[in-house]
């Protein structure tokens, strides 16, 4: 029996075709396979018209990519940042939360992120005895 995390979208925002689709995707990463996280950034602003997404929202996920610790990218590190939004508008440069907030949404709609959220909607890591991370609840 295959287990797996449902990630739905917050905010009672009904679930999309392409939040399914970018679910599948990243169920779907070679194993091995590392990407630099600044290198896709920067591929985003270039091509931020195509992909729809505005620079306000890339902003965000530039704000989300600094929180994860590495420069690469890879499926075994556990692709999952779990920053608050006052620590996301922080690194966000003083954007005000709401705001934050909105163009977390853009960035699920379009599938560029996904959001595993926790019963009581919180982002928090649970460790287990040795430190590390068993399960966590954020953004992927």
């Amino acid at each position: 029996m295959e287990t797996g995390i449902a990630t739905t979208p917050f905010g009672r925002r009904p679930m999309s075709l392409a939040m399914l689709a970018a679910q599948n995707d990243s169920r779907e990463i070679p194993k091995g396979r590392v990407v630099d996280k600044w290198q896709i950034y920067r591929n985003l602003c270039e091509g931020k018209s195509i992909v729809g997404i505005s620079d306000r929202a890339l902003a965000v996920l530039n704000a989300l990519l600094s929180f994860y610790p590495d420069s690469e990218l890879s499926e075994e590190n556990d692709l999952i940042v779990f920053p608050s939004n006052a620590q996301l508008s922080l690194r966000a440069h003083g954007m005000p939360e709401p705001t934050v907030r909105r163009h977390l949404a853009a960035l699920v709609d379009c599938g560029l992120i996904i959001r595993r959220d926790s019963p009581n909607g919180k982002r928090y890591a649970r460790k287990g005895r040795g430190g590390e991370i068993e399960e966590a609840f954020g953004f992927s």
